[in-house]
């Protein structure tokens, strides 16, 4: 009797000692903020996922040596967290995730608690791929659905040349961004509702001087609408930098405030 009453006490203990942890990590979360989702909450990164990043991201090559430490260990839960699957093709290599999860963290670096949580699964296919919805071909897409897909061939073209404002990664992941802000879930409304409404004005006057042929700094798919002008201005924003700040330097800042980062000043120490 006495054994099954220490046995019982012994798995009260632990059941309190555990819950009393959960607590304790929740308001560390709360009170610390920022600090505890870039430093407490991640992995370092997998050399495996590394390597690919140190040769092929610009992005990641720029951050000064505490923001890359920063930026390998979001990748890390980045990966951690998504279902990577493979569409006409056997499989998902090291390499892929590693670039895919860094397109996304670029673009979220200005929030360090913004994964998409929205979105768990990636599908990659080898190139272009036949939506039967659509029923055409495309190179990605974000769907409410919570999948992001891309086309494995139209992805790396982006990293292959870092200034023609053409990046199939940072694209979908503009979409990414957007929706997950207005997607009812932990992540929900972290852009600033005001400079959202700033950002609104400034592109539909835009799209209306493009469909004029009053200007031509960004491709013409930019005017298809305002969510596909939105991820051709952060393909520019990223790989066009100083170009686009000269063209239109209020929707340049406006983009600044909204993705909580400026490329131009990328890596410089505060």
């Amino acid at each position: 009797m006495d054994i099954v009453l220490g046995i019982i006490i012994f798995l009260f203990i632990i059941f309190v000692m555990y819950n009393l942890f959960a607590i304790v990590r929740i308001f560390v979360k709360w009170y610390f903020g920022d600090f505890f989702n870039r430093y407490l909450l991640v992995a370092r990164l997998d050399p495996l996922y590394k390597k690919p990043i140190q040769k092929y991201l610009k992005y990641y090559q720029q951050l000064n040596p505490s923001d890359k430490g920063i930026f390998e260990k979001r990748v890390q839960k980045f990966i951690n967290q998504k279902q990577f699957v493979a569409r006409g093709m056997k499989t998902i290599s090291d390499e892929m995730k590693a670039l895919i999860a860094g397109s996304a963290i670029q673009l979220t670096f200005g929030y360090p608690s913004i994964y998409f949580t929205h979105f768990k699964r990636i599908l990659v296919y080898p190139d272009s791929y036949y939506s039967e919805i659509s029923q055409q071909y495309h190179k990605g897409e974000v769907n409410m659905g919570g999948l992001i897909v891309l086309s494995w061939k139209n992805f790396v073209e982006g990293y292959i040349d870092y200034e023609d404002g053409i990046n199939l990664g940072i694209h979908e992941m503009a979409h990414a961004l957007r929706l997950e802000n207005a997607i009812a879930n932990e992540e929900y409304g972290f852009l600033d509702d005001e400079v959202l409404r700033k950002w609104t004005d400034l592109s539909f006057q835009e799209i209306s001087k493009m469909n004029e042929g009053e200007s031509d700094f960004f491709r013409t798919y930019a005017a298809t609408n305002s969510q596909e002008f939105f991820a051709v201005a952060v393909e520019n924003f990223f790989e066009k930098s100083t170009d686009f700040y000269d063209w239109h330097p209020e929707m340049y800042n406006t983009l600044v405030k909204i993705l909580n980062q400026n490329p131009l000043t990328l890596g410089r120490l505060s």
